[in-house]
């Protein structure tokens, strides 16, 4: 990884519906900032499911709705533990993800900081078919943790 890149890995059961969302979302948050030389951002499962799969139609319906650009050329993978340490912030969906993750190393959740310290999932659109709603979470996530790198990394 470059030295001058953040790197930053969201981490969803399959990498089909929330992952990719939130890699997304956060690429077009970074952009809007103009920080886009500054970051490496992806996304994994972390199961193997899906690997080689695009993005969920609904993932990518939904943020064709806000105007942000669909992941392009994105194919789901499995997270691995060279790409986990790889990666400055492994940030995952809900608390089951990040329990997967503990064989790995530490990862923290989207929802961490949302509701006053109260830790929150991001519920799984495949099975309620609930995109928008996850969306409108992740969208505040990916805000609120971009915020906190800034801060942390001393970026504007």
């Amino acid at each position: 990884m470059n030295k001058d890149k953040i790197g930053v890995m969201f981490v969803c059961l399959g990498n089909i519906c929330r992952s990719p969302m939130a890699e997304a979302v956060f690429t077009h948050l970074v952009e809007e900032r103009g920080l886009s030389e500054r970051f490496k951002i992806q996304s994994s499962g972390v199961g193997p499911w899906h690997v080689g799969e695009r993005p969920h139609p609904g993932t990518i319906q939904v943020l064709r709705q806000h105007d942000m650009a669909a992941i392009n050329g994105k194919r789901a993978q499995q997270i691995k533990s060279d790409l986990f340490t790889s990666f400055d912030y492994v940030i995952a969906m809900d608390t089951s993800n990040q329990s997967d993750l503990k064989r790995l190393g530490n990862a923290t959740l989207l929802l961490d900081e949302i509701v006053d310290g109260e830790v929150k999932d991001v519920p799984d659109p495949y099975y309620e078919r609930n995109f928008n709603y996850v969306f409108e979470l992740v969208k505040q996530g990916c805000s609120k943790l971009l915020d906190r790198i800034c801060q942390e990394q001393g970026l504007g």
